[in-house]
């Protein structure tokens, strides 16, 4: 049986016993593991032996018995390590022999310090662009408040001129490095990517964890409901070993927070151009304040059981796979993660679908702004949509300070609720945003005011973008005169 996570011992373990459990034979992989004695279980800790005894006679009266979890003491190691076994019944002209076949759910012992190390540079890779967005956004913050220093008391910033200047060459030079370390790291993340099906990888997870939900809690005499409503969604782009290790860790924790059992509830369904994907729990919950600290590296609930950094990891990936993974909880009540990846192509039927919740045939694009001032650059009406508050007052209080009229939105639903309100100019939009990403929220505003010009506001180095939907890139963190320059190139057409 192969195994995608690369934790499970390829030799596989093989026993026999006949009809009155009496042994028959074990291969080579068995005997080095549990031993060749009387007993088939002589090197299970105790407490498994006798539970291992109850499943053989269970499948010597005809009942199939999988994903049994046992803990196994090897010499080589200090602590047991998890054995997965399978009790299957076969038919005698006596009665049911047994038939046993078993996996070791750990690192093979081959593996070599350069693997490990190598785990962990690509642990390291994944958390850098998963941290790079909010870099650039608190870049974009600080090179857009010393421009407003500049703009708003010219006297006082003529005074501090070199620090000015020294403190924007160093967050310019900041932004550079992240782009450097984006780039070497994606190109070698990007290459491993290819389509993915959703459905059929969370039911890997959902078997695979099967031990951790049903067979273990079993033992203890804790029930935990395992549910699942799957869609059969078009495929993603992405990397199914590294998805696998996001949807595992989500199961696992979710399971840790029902010690004394309850429901796990998954779905998959299609929103938006967004394949999402939900894990609802029935646990203890989190408090706001566990819960706005759970993505960060090193922050843990588990105590010493646990690193801090299985979400970090988690939100990493999500984020280099342009989704986003987002998490609510109520003490008491449970816990919701919520994980949406894009889908890699739009079909025409999609291309032909509205907003949610708005025909796009009654929508006429908006009036163009009318204000101009003769050879001077007329003054625009700008929407400037980016769910960092920071980013969305340094972009309004730059722009407005040059006579443009700005509109804030938080998010791609709130930016399209003003496009229908308002007579916009141009659109100025975060990619990485929750719920709706910037290239999907320029597709939704393509498709319903085609000659609206829309501008990209982005820390990542290899975007790939539509470029009929959207017209300009800036990479994070940008200057006044970027956002200026694309007004005047993008609008300067546009009717007075």
């Amino acid at each position: 049986m192969s195994d995608p996570f690369g934790m499970i011992d390829p030799e596989l373990l093989v026993a026999t016993c006949d009809e009155t459990g009496a042994i028959r034979s074990r291969n080579g992989s068995w005997i080095r593991l549990l031993g060749d004695g009387e007993t088939l279980w002589e090197r299970l800790v105790d407490g498994d032996r006798e539970t291992a005894d109850h499943n053989l006679a269970e499948a010597a009266s005809g009942t199939l018995i999988t994903h049994a979890l046992f803990m196994v003491r090897r010499m080589e190691r200090d602590e047991p390590v998890p054995l997965l076994l399978h009790f299957i019944p076969v038919a005698t002209a006596t009665g049911c022999a047994v038939s046993m076949t078993g996996e070791i759910l750990s690192e093979p012992t081959t593996w070599t310090e350069s693997h490990t190390e190598r785990h962990r540079m690509e642990t390291l890779g994944r958390m850098t662009l998963g941290m790079a967005h909010d870099f650039n956004n608190l870049l974009s913050g600080i090179l857009g408040h010393l421009e407003l220093w500049t703009a708003e008391d010219p006297e006082s910033a003529a005074r501090a001129e070199n620090h000015i200047r020294t403190m924007q060459r160093a967050a310019t030079d900041g932004a550079e490095l992240i782009h450097k370390v984006q780039r070497y790291i994606r190109q070698e993340s990007r290459s491993g990517f290819a389509p993915v099906h959703v459905p059929a990888l969370l039911l890997d997870c959902v078997a695979f964890t099967r031990p951790y939900w049903f067979n273990e809690p079993r033992r203890q005499g804790i029930e935990i409901v395992f549910d699942h409503t799957l869609d059969d969604v078009p495929s993603i782009n992405g990397s199914s070993s590294e998805l696998r290790d996001v949807f595992v860790n989500l199961i696992l924790n979710a399971v840790h927070a029902l010690p004394d059992g309850g429901r796990l509830h998954m779905t998959c369904s299609c929103q938006d151009d967004m394949v999402r994907m939900e894990l609802s729990d029935t646990g203890h919950g989190m408090t706001p304040e566990v819960l706005s600290h759970i993505f960060e590296p090193l922050f843990s609930t588990k105590g010493e059981r646990g690193t801090g950094m299985g979400l970090a990891v988690a939100a990493g990936i999500i984020r280099e796979h342009d989704g986003t993974i987002q998490a609510r909880s109520e003490v008491g009540k449970g816990t919701t993660f919520t994980v949406e990846l894009p889908l890699p192509t739009r079909s025409d039927d999609l291309d032909a679908l509205p907003a949610e919740g708005v025909e796009a045939d009654t929508r006429p694009s908006p009036p163009r702004s009318m204000a101009t001032d003769g050879n001077i650059r007329a003054a625009r009406a700008v929407l400037v949509v980016d769910d960092e508050a920071m980013v969305r007052n340094v972009v309004s209080k730059l722009l407005s300070l040059h006579g443009h009229r700005v509109h804030l939105a938080s998010s791609g639903q709130e930016g399209l609720d003003v496009l229908a309100q308002e007579s916009i100019d141009i659109v100025f939009t975060d990619q990485g945003m929750p719920r709706m990403s910037g290239r999907e929220f320029a597709h939704q505003t393509h498709r319903l005011y085609p000659e609206l010009p829309v501008v990209l506001l982005t820390g990542d180095t290899d975007l790939i973008v539509d470029q009929q939907e959207i017209l300009r890139v800036l990479t994070k963190p940008f200057r006044l005169d970027d956002l200026l320059d694309a007004i005047h190139a993008l609008t300067e057409s546009a009717p007075k």
